[in-house]
């Protein structure tokens, strides 16, 4: 089957300097509807994924996003957000970028082109054959990405991919790759619009079952969640007073004492 990159061909709106504002958001509205649809259509595959995430991590193993650019940074945004929403660990689920860190701001010329890196920024953090690697590149032709993904599978590293092109290099070199195709971008070639809000649907679906599955969330509340300001301390003491049935100053006192719902909960149910 040839390869066709579908995230690069001409967008199904013309003239767009032409349009009114109002003609404009529409338009983008209008191509994003298609977003959630052709997710669905990868839902087999994304649940084929989360089973190997969920194994990895279960048996001490841990979670890599690689990406460049866009990709990079919607990967290090999610895994930046599970310790906080999950109490796990910051070394659990670990986002890489081409580039480095300063790559998150600013791009970082010809980073992504780099054979070698990829897999020297893994060896950063001693990967090895207990975590899995997942790599994320819209085009699904990203060499930063591709190479790292090639050593992992040499070294006997599960592999997996988030592409939106079907057969990319990239889906071909995963071992469990994940196809959103959403087509022509409004702008043309600008992936960082279709493409970059279905990868953040597949990443959120991906770390919100994968830690449901490892048990981090009670009922449909996020009962580990790190309790780092008022926000979520509030929220902490209305999770308490809702299954617990006491005041919000008991809630306050027992948070305040064990450090996380879940712990205040237990106790309480204990016995005391």
């Amino acid at each position: 089957m040839s390869f066709i990159k579908t995230t690069e061909q001409d967008s199904n709106h013309n003239h767009l300097e032409k349009m009114s504002v109002s003609e404009l958001l529409l338009n983008i509205n209008k191509e994003d509807k298609t977003v959630p649809n052709a997710v669905e259509k990868a839902i087999p595959q994304i649940e084929i994924l989360v089973h190997q995430i969920v194994e990895k991590l279960k048996n001490g193993g841990r979670l890599f996003y690689m990406g460049a650019g866009t990709s990079g940074r919607l990967g290090i945004v999610d895994a930046s957000e599970c310790p906080p929403t999950f109490g796990v660990s910051f070394d659990l689920v670990i986002g890489l970028i081409a580039g480095g860190d300063s790559a998150i701001r600013k791009a970082v010329e010809f980073a992504e082109d780099s054979k070698t890196q990829g897999w020297k920024d893994l060896q950063k953090h001693n990967v090895n054959t207990k975590d899995i690697v997942i790599g994320i590149a819209a085009s699904g032709t990203t060499p930063y990405v591709i190479s790292a993904l090639e050593t992992c599978n040499l070294n006997h590293i599960t592999t997996g991919s988030i592409s939106c092109n079907k057969n990319s290099p990239l889906s071909n070199v995963a071992k469990f790759p994940i196809d959103v195709v959403v087509g022509p971008e409004f702008v043309t070639g600008s992936s960082r619009m279709k493409a970059g809000t279905a990868q953040k649907l597949v990443l959120n679906m991906i770390t919100t079952s994968t830690m449901i599955q490892l048990g981090h969330v009670k009922g449909n509340k996020m009962v580990d969640m790190q309790l780092s300001n008022n926000k979520l301390v509030d929220r902490g003491a209305k999770m308490i007073m809702k299954e617990i049935n006491v005041s919000e100053n008991e809630a306050l006192k027992l948070l305040n004492k064990h450090k996380s719902v879940r712990n205040a909960i237990k106790y309480y149910n204990n016995g005391r």
